[in-house]
């Protein structure tokens, strides 16, 4: 197992480009089940999660290859597969996605249930309630879904949930829709420019999808989809992350190849916390040069800002001249970078669905430990901007979304080592001497008093946090 071991300190200058969007390739593969000849796809990144779904459709009469220049190639050989096995399922939920391709192409599927997730509860009721609707008898046996329909017929589906629309789930849906009888239309879908993509990518092989974009999606079955050359989307969460990189260590950093369209909510709260954002074309360019301005985010569904670039902003909140409050109202469990973020110096707890933070004017090298994906770049960015060095355990999780993250970042001036997760290999500069294990000192002047509604909130304080919370 693998560690990263970051010096931070050192302003990112330069420009570095965005790969393919993970969350789009992901469901547009699965989607390949459906298709008949050699599909195409490029800007697919070279991910985790990647190669364990194209093991997920090996396993169902697929064959997935990587083209020397990078492209991907998928081919149904054999249509009769139509199991996945929990031990490939469990290694990724968005594995769930070929459960709709398979049961509208091949009507029939038995996909292992995804479990859980470390985000929050995700339980896919909303997919399999628009299976049903589609005509599909479906069962829960063993941790598995059964799902089987001799003829699937149009309707009219609803998709909202406790939390807003479900992405997977539309993509799910959407893919099963295509061929039933009739029309279909899902009221309440998703509108993440993931899911356009797929319905883009659906259309290019035949499908009559209108509405993409929107919560009413309009759906014309068809009989057959063709194989087709597919371009996957930028990936508006690596952009993201890219862009709060350059603004928290105070350096100059251009992204390339972007949507700025995708990324407006970001971008809004970047420039709302001091940071100087200039757009030209597919590029961005960031720059700050003082500590951020405090300001409350809060994480919604899409045209708002992105839950999985919740924890990056927090990271740049961490240092910022005040207090800021950041809500997620799509995952509101959210908040397991906090604890690591305190190691680190951070000023922050969490109350009900939202994150307190007080500002700190410098975070200072830890070892810490990533929970999840999203939590592992939160905790890359605070590394860079903090004094000292740093290291990252179980960076598992970033390698499931980021294609060579530290690679690019050390392109335009990071300071990143990958290394085995051993203890030879922690810096000497976080190790403590015997006597500083047993008499730690710190100075009083260097630690920011805590603000005092921290500890003794007001009542009216109290009362708007707590209200947050509860309808958050």
């Amino acid at each position: 197992m693998d560690m990263l071991v970051i010096r931070g300190g050192q302003p990112l200058r330069g420009t570095v480009t965005v790969g393919g969007a993970k969350n789009a390739a992901l469901p547009i593969m699965a989607a390949t089940l459906a298709a008949t000849g050699t599909t195409v796809l490029h800007g697919v990144p070279e991910l985790v999660d990647v190669s364990t779904l194209s093991q997920v459709l090996r396993s169902l009469g697929m064959t997935v290859e990587r083209r020397a220049g990078g492209a991907l190639e998928l081919t149904v050989t054999d249509d009769q597969p139509c199991f996945a096995d929990y031990e490939l399922v469990r290694r990724m939920r968005a594995s769930v996605c070929v459960l709709g391709p398979m049961l509208g192409r091949r009507r029939r599927a038995c996909v292992s249930l995804p479990g859980g997730c470390n985000i929050g509860h995700r339980p896919i009721d909303l997919h399999l309630k628009g299976l049903r609707a589609l005509g599909a008898e479906i069962r829960i046996e063993r941790g598995y879904v059964f799902a089987r329909a001799d003829v699937l017929r149009g309707a009219d589906i609803y998709l909202g949930g406790s939390f807003g629309s479900t992405v997977t789930g539309t993509c799910n849906v959407m893919s099963a829709a295509v061929f039933a009888e009739g029309t279909t239309t899902i009221s309440a879908a998703a509108c993440e420019p993931e899911v356009v993509d797929l319905g883009n990518f659906l259309n290019a092989m035949g499908a009559k999808i209108e509405g993409l974009g929107t919560p009413l999606l309009k759906i014309e079955g068809v009989q057959e989809l063709s194989a087709v050359e597919h371009e996957v989307i930028p990936d508006r969460i690596e952009a993201a992350t890219l862009l709060v990189a350059g603004a928290i260590t105070r350096g100059e950093l251009e992204v390339a190849n972007i949507r700025p369209e995708h990324l407006s909510a970001v971008i809004d709260s970047l420039r709302a916390a001091g940071a100087t954002v200039e757009l030209h074309g597919t590029r961005a360019r960031v720059s700050m040069n003082t500590a951020p301005r405090p300001i409350d985010v809060t994480a919604l569904p899409y045209p708002g800002i992105p839950t999985d670039v919740q924890a990056q902003l927090t990271a740049l909140l961490a240092m910022a001249d005040g207090i800021s409050v950041v809500t997620d109202k799509v995952f509101p469990d959210r908040f397991m970078h906090l604890p690591e973020l305190m190691r680190m110096g951070a000023n922050v707890r969490r109350e009900g669905a939202c994150g307190i933070i007080s500002g700190v004017a410098r975070l200072s090298g830890a070892c810490v430990m990533a929970s999840d994906l999203r939590a592992s770049a939160a905790l890359l960015l605070a590394a860079l901007a903090a004094d000292g060095e740093s290291v990252i355990r179980r960076i598992y999780h970033l390698d499931r979304g980021y294609d060579r993250l530290e690679q690019k970042l050390n392109l335009v001036g990071a300071n990143i080592r990958r290394v085995t997760d051993a203890p030879e290999n922690l810096p000497a500069s976080l190790h403590l001497s015997t006597e500083e294990e047993a008499v730690p000192t710190v100075e009083t002047s260097d630690v920011p008093p805590a603000p005092k509604f921290l500890s003794h909130p007001s009542a009216s304080r109290q009362h708007e946090l707590k209200d947050t919370a509860r309808h958050g």
